[in-house]
């Protein structure tokens, strides 16, 4: 009886694994677009960008420019990686820090708001933990192999 239960569970953990390639590269995709374009409306306006770290957002440690600089250049550059799936792990670890900095530093986030840096927290700990899956750059590089290894 429990050899046929794990049979049917190994069958149908091999079906799932599927959509859940699929999952993981719309869960990448979808986050990196949030933060990206976040990046874009902060570079649009950057007098604005900048007036709002000096007097609204409450970055601790980092003066309102070098927040500013750092949270724009996060945001432009490491949504893009995780798009392609490329250095999946650190670069969701990198933007969930960003994330949490932005949910923390912002004293006037409605519950609504909040609730949306919850979810994105929780989606750059799945890709954390669980890597880019099998539609990713990540993927590629680590099952790729030379055809000649040792030729000269």
């Amino acid at each position: 009886m429990i050899i046929r239960y794990l049979k049917i569970e190994a069958l149908i953990a091999n079906w799932l694994s599927y959509p859940q390639h699929v999952f993981l590269l719309v869960l990448r995709c979808a986050l990196a677009w949030v933060f990206f374009k976040s990046g874009l409306l902060k570079i649009q306006s950057w007098e604005t960008t900048l007036t709002l770290f000096e007097y609204e957002y409450a970055v601790p440690l980092l003066s309102p420019q070098i927040a500013a600089i750092t949270g724009t250049v996060a945001e432009l550059l490491l949504p893009p990686l995780l798009a392609l799936g490329l250095f999946t792990r650190p670069v969701a670890l990198a933007l969930f820090m960003v994330n949490i900095v932005a949910w923390t530093s912002y004293p006037d986030l409605s519950p609504a708001g909040s609730k949306e840096h919850q979810t994105w927290a929780l989606g750059f700990l799945v890709l954390f933990f669980s890597g880019a899956g099998a539609i990713s750059c990540d993927y590629l590089v680590r099952h790729w192999r030379p055809r000649y290894q040792g030729a000269v």
